[in-house]
Parts: structure tokens; sequence; C-alpha cells
């Protein structure tokens, strides 16, 4: 019984009723609604859905559901995002991680199997640098950011991955002057630059609570593009690949930026059939 006598909700109750609460926000309000009540419980969904729907309500649920109501990423409010089968920490001084990015990893991994160096240009999480170094055991990686919040999340991540014996984040930006002197050269270069038009009308979501610095990069969508592809091939070993995460109206955009580099380019769709990652190699 709750205060007055009253009956208290159960766990089930409570999330159809976050769920029609979420629905006028989200397009995913019921399963924002029970990964918000497994936080709040302290357990996993799954445990939730096959253990937990009668138990009592937990007095933080509600505060959790008013944060998503006023379009906080769930990612930033349980502070984790799962990326290629690992678990990441994620705060709102990095990009959430998103499924879409998934294709880099496959590619980065069916290119060069036998990669020994990685880089990871703008690591933010770590993790692309850290999914790809998950299925090389024999390579080592350095990730870059300018933003050293950032990068305290990415060495976090990389420590509870175990792999903090082969990934090194480190400080470095590529619109400065000798910002690559001492990196050396690598087998893959993993970038997923800021590539979102300054004016684009974005979810509230991603544009009130994503760090912008990550976000936008000019009116096309195309200035970093045009600073770090012209550097990469300093960067590359003899049979080295770059991917490049695009946006997905960006392929033609970004094809032109590589091949005036010199580069041979292969693009590469997501899940939902949209341009994603341009493959940059060198002509033999």
């Amino acid at each position: 019984m709750g205060e007055g006598g009253q009956v208290a909700r159960s766990v089930s109750q409570a999330i159809r009723e976050a769920t029609a609460q979420l629905a006028t926000t989200s397009d995913t309000a019921r399963l924002d609604a029970e990964v918000l009540m497994a936080h709040a419980l302290g357990v996993t969904r799954s445990d939730l859905l096959l253990r937990h729907m009668a138990d009592v309500v937990p007095a933080t649920f509600p505060a959790l559901v008013e944060r998503r109501l006023a379009h906080e990423p769930v990612a930033y409010i349980v502070g984790a995002q799962e990326f290629y089968g690992l678990p990441f920490r994620v705060t709102p001084d990095v990009l959430i991680p998103r499924g879409d990015s998934e294709v880099l990893v496959e590619r980065a991994l069916i290119a060069r199997p036998d990669a020994r160096r990685v880089l990871d240009c703008g690591t933010g999480s770590g993790a692309l640098l850290l999914a790809v170094l998950a299925h090389l055991p024999a390579a080592e990686g350095i990730g870059i950011d300018r933003s050293e919040a950032a990068l305290v999340v990415a060495s976090g991540n990389a420590g509870a991955l175990g792999l903090d014996r082969r990934a090194r984040m480190q400080r470095a930006d590529w619109t400065m002057p000798r910002w690559d002197q001492a990196l050396g050269q690598f087998d893959l270069v993993l970038a997923n630059p800021p590539y979102v038009e300054s004016d684009a009308d974005l979810a509230p979501s991603v544009r009130a609570f994503e760090p912008a610095g990550a976000l936008f990069a000019g009116v096309n969508g195309l200035d970093d593009y045009r600073l770090l592809i012209p550097q990469l091939p300093r960067l590359l070993a003899p049979g080295g690949v770059a991917l490049v995460e695009i946006g997905a109206t960006q392929a033609d955009s970004v094809s032109a930026i590589a091949n005036g580099a010199g580069f041979d380019v292969s693009v590469y769709r997501d899940l939902g059939d949209r341009p994603r990652v341009v493959e940059l190699t060198r002509s033999l």
C-alpha cells in the first residue's frame, strides 16, 4: 500500500503511463520507458521484462521521464549506449554512438583485417576505435580529439573494455598546423568528423543536447572534409585505407574532395540504405 492507503503502482502500470506521455516527444516511447525503468531499478532491460514488471515503481523514475519529455536523449540520461555489441559510457561531452556508424567498423575490418596501427580522428566516446580494436587483437590504436572532456570519456571506455593497453587517447586538432607531426602512419584511419550543415533542421534531442563542435561543419557541412581528407595521405602507410563517415546527401561532394586528394573512392550504405561511409585508397 502507498501513502493514504492507496495501492502503489506497479512497474508495468508505470511503463504504460510513461509510454503514453513520451509518445508526444519520442518515436520509441515504449522502448524509452523500459530503458529508463530498468535504469531506475538498476537492472538490465531483459531482467526488467522477465522479473520486475510487478515490482513497486522506484521513486526516481518520474524524474527520468520528465528529462526525456524535455527531449534529453535516453543515452545521456542513463549514461550509456551500446555500439557494435559493446557497452560505452556517454556524456553530453560526446556524440551518442549510432547504429548507422557500425557500417564503418564493418568495412574497416573487411578492408584491413591485418591492420596493426589504427587512427581514429574525432574519437569522441572512442566507439569506432575501440570496436575495431576489439576485433583486431594484434592491433594498437590512437584516438584523437580536440576536446579534453571527450578524451576522458574515451579513455574510460578503453579501460572498461580492457583495451587501454592497446588504445591511447590524445589531444589533436586537424585544423591546427602540425597536428599530426608525431603520429606516424597507420594501416587504418577512421573518421567521423562534424558534417551537419549549420542551419540543418535537427531534432531537439540532437541540437539542444549533443556537442555542437562535433556536429556542425559550415553551411554545406563539408568544412572538415575539406581540411582533413587532403591531410590523410601522409597518415596512411603503404596499402593503408581510410574510412570516413558522411551525411546521407554528401557522397558525391565528399567523393569529389577525396578524388582531388588522389584517392580512389568506394561508397557504402547503412542499414537504412543511405550512403554512410566513403572508403579511400591510394591508386597503385
